[in-house]
């Protein structure tokens, strides 16, 4: 099976106001990926990644950046596939379903600004080819984000 997105469709569901636009962002990825059980965003808020938002179960409410996946991803600002969570030193447990995660740093206007985190329940569930998907798709979330805030300057982040 492979997965239904559509960064056409995607990108008409994107405004560029930071919440709505992440909000719509993780429900149109946990509709249209197939065997994922968690997707959403952790914001920087200048000292730690904290829970923004998501699909799936209730998650960890705060990341420090030297801790799991999302921490390895947003310091090392890279890609971050893992096959097997259980493998991954200092990986966090939020849901002991989720076998494979995927982590990719969000940038607006070249700054990191936190990290999109995917979960699957199956072991080695991404590829490459999902990889440059979902980089593309963050790319153009932060396109469609950082356009707005040049036209609205005075928009305070996740203020709609």
């Amino acid at each position: 099976m492979t997965n239904a997105m559509d960064l056409q469709e995607l990108e008409a569901l994107l405004c560029g106001y930071w919440l709505s636009d992440i909000s719509n962002f993780s429900a149109y990825l946990f509709e249209k990926m197939h065997d994922i059980n968690w997707v959403g965003f952790y914001l920087d808020d200048g000292s730690k990644l904290r829970l923004a938002s998501f699909m799936g179960k209730p998650a960890c409410l705060e990341i420090a950046y030297t801790r799991g996946v999302c921490g390895h991803a947003f310091t090392k600002q890279v890609t971050t596939l893992v096959d097997d969570v259980h493998q991954f030193p200092g990986h966090i447990v939020c849901d002991e379903k989720s076998r494979s995660e995927m982590v990719i740093p969000f940038f607006v206007e070249n700054k990191i600004v936190g990290v999109l985190d995917v979960d699957s329940p199956s072991v080695a569930r991404f590829t490459k080819d999902d990889k440059i998907l979902l980089e593309k798709a963050v790319q153009i979330l932060s396109q469609k984000i950082s356009e707005n805030s040049k036209l609205h300057p005075d928009e305070v982040f996740g203020r709609i």
